[in-house]
């Protein structure tokens, strides 16, 4: 693992950790990990990228370990998370940088992209594609063709309910999270069990990390929750109307940099925003998008070779390290 170095700072009324390794002189590349993930899950990236030149910035996003986690459910909407970055990009002086997120953290690198297009030069997301401001908040269309079977997303729109059941085992949840998020038909998402049910007490406990989590990694990801618990990372999920209502500046606009999508063949989510990823060169005309093979929702981390194969040239044609 590339050494790293951790730095505290005060931006947008929190306290936000960022791991940062790589030349000082380099130019900034930011890794937005997603859920439920850490900073460290970028751990393959961060070498190749500082290796190649770049100063690369991991930071834990808001509610994720070190970094503060406010209780206010209003305090995780999109462009509050967006201002976070922004807030750390100022902080750090960056005038032109690379952004790059997974999971969740690709919605706050797509917007980015869109809220500071001088700034951000260029912009990957893998798993969650981008297209557009919907017509409406996405958990009304979910409501209404999930109501009467389980989708993890209305589970946890109750506070209290999903981040307990979460946080009773935590190497346990980890461990389910790892291994059962890499189906074709929804995997652990979407289950044939009433909408009501609880996530995870129906899965038998696999006893150990998927192989491409060493035991090392698995511990960093353990202690991150177990240092903030799972209220601010669930947050992000209670908050579709107001990403809705707050974006709505942004309605009709197109992702005009140089864009990279990567998702792995056995990731669910790729069944379950199937249209959106066919749509997306509609609202992001200069994607290039590319599917792993062998590969489910951790795919930094699972194929972290074919991720480098991908992300690395993409950033030398578009935001060369030299």
């Amino acid at each position: 693992m590339q050494q790293t170095h951790q730095q505290l700072i005060k931006v947008n009324g929190i306290r936000l950790s960022v791991h940062i390794a790589g030349p000082e002189s380099g130019k900034p590349v930011w890794l937005l990990h997603g859920f439920p993930e850490c900073w460290y899950s970028w751990r393959h990236q961060i070498a190749a990228l500082a290796a190649q030149g770049y100063r690369v910035f991991a930071p834990e996003m808001r509610g994720y370990g070190a970094t503060e986690a406010p209780e206010a459910v209003e305090a995780y909407d999109l462009i509050t998370l967006c201002a976070d970055i922004q807030g750390a990009m100022n902080h750090f002086g960056h005038q032109q940088v690379a952004m790059i997120g997974h999971d969740w953290g690709a919605p706050v690198a797509w917007h980015l992209a869109l809220l500071e297009p001088a700034r951000v030069k260029a912009v990957c997301g893998m798993s969650v594609p981008f297209g557009g401001r919907p017509r409406q908040p996405a958990i009304n269309m979910m409501r209404e063709a999930y109501k009467d079977r389980f989708h993890y997303i209305l589970y946890f729109q109750k506070p209290g309910l999903a981040e307990a059941e979460l946080a009773s085992d935590i190497p346990r949840t980890m461990r389910l999270m790892m291994h059962g998020l890499d189906s074709q038909e929804g995997g652990a998402l979407v289950q044939d069990k009433p909408a009501d049910a609880a996530w995870l007490d129906d899965y038998t406990d696999p006893g150990k990390p998927p192989a491409w989590c060493s035991e090392e990694a698995f511990e960093v990801y353990v202690k991150t929750f177990e240092q903030s618990g799972f209220r601010g990372p669930v947050n992000w999920y209670r908050n579709f109307e107001r990403n809705w209502e707050r974006t709505e500046p942004l309605a009709g606009r197109q992702i005009e940099q140089p864009a990279l999508f990567l998702i792995g063949d056995r990731d669910p989510v790729g069944t379950l925003e199937a249209y959106t990823i066919k749509k997306m060169p509609g609202v992001v005309p200069k994607v290039e998008q590319h599917v792993i093979a062998d590969c489910g929702h951790w795919i930094q981390a699972e194929k972290p070779d074919e991720v480098n194969s991908f992300l690395l040239p993409f950033l030398e044609r578009h935001f060369p390290a030299t």
